[in-house]
């Protein structure tokens, strides 16, 4: 009777040296999101609108990391290189932190919701928590299901757009984090398969430069813009064109399921 290596019949080759340089490359580009977030807390915790602006900007740079890496992990296929280290974990790590957990720090900080309502700040939180632990947070179809935690744009505006009615940022926190709890799709143009990407890119882009400028105009030092400024305003397209082109992309699908008879829808 012939024995047979079963090890001889693996022809899954391992990964050589450099690719997993590479993949740990990646995973430390990730982690630089943590970086920033300390960065971002320290700058918080000074409490001046310079520190404020600063902090801004690092979530900018958060940001670019968060949109970016998942480019290049599949591009080293991380996942086939470094099967025992779930990078996925650790984004959503440096998400909560740069997209929830520190804009509410900073919307509290700034002193951006009327005095005494601070402590509606903890619906958003555990709203954000309910929304990372979905299993269907990101939809196979390539739609984020539920309010996203888009918060730092949210702290940005209730920032830039001072001073705004009071009860208005309330409502703005507390409208955008019941809607988390909607299971409505939200545009996710960075994934195959969405509705809309080639555009919302186009006019995410145009959105990133101005944000730019607006960011470099905000106020450094205590003195307070008397009238919100006119590029903040008119970068405001952005936010209203995603909200709109989400909510027409999930009634455009939900009623094209509903028309869909049940024999057909299935396989």
């Amino acid at each position: 009777m012939i024995e047979i290596d079963e090890r001889s019949t693996d022809r899954t080759p391992y990964p050589s040296p450099w690719r997993r340089f590479l993949a740990w490359g990646v995973h430390f580009y990730t982690a630089l999101g943590l970086v920033a977030a300390a960065g971002i807390a320290v700058l918080i915790v000074s409490g001046h609108p310079e520190s404020f602006r600063s902090a801004f900007l690092l979530m900018a740079v958060a940001t670019i990391i968060d949109a970016t890496d998942g480019t290049l992990a599949r591009a080293v296929r991380i996942k086939e290189v470094l099967p025992g280290f779930d990078g996925r974990r650790l984004d959503d790590l440096v998400d909560f932190l740069t997209y929830t957990f520190l804009p509410l720090l900073l919307i509290w900080r700034a002193g951006l919701l009327p005095e005494g309502q601070e402590p509606w700040l903890l619906l958003p939180l555990l709203a954000s928590a309910y929304g990372f632990c979905q299993v269907e947070a990101k939809t196979e179809d390539g739609y984020f299901l539920g309010f996203p935690s888009f918060w730092n744009l949210v702290a940005f505006y209730l920032y830039a757009l001072q001073p705004l009615p009071g009860w208005l940022s309330l409502g703005i926190v507390i409208g955008l984090a019941m809607l988390t709890f909607v299971p409505t799709r939200y545009l996710y143009p960075t994934q195959k398969g969405g509705a809309l990407n080639g555009w919302t890119n186009g006019l995410g882009a145009a959105w990133a430069v101005l944000m730019v400028y607006v960011m470099w105009d905000l106020p450094r030092t205590g003195e307070k813009e008397k009238s919100p400024p006119l590029l903040a305003i008119l970068s405001l397209y952005f936010p209203i064109y995603y909200m709109v082109a989400s909510w027409w992309v999930s009634l455009h699908i939900g009623h094209r399921r509903a028309a869909t008879p049940a024999d057909e829808a299935l396989p």
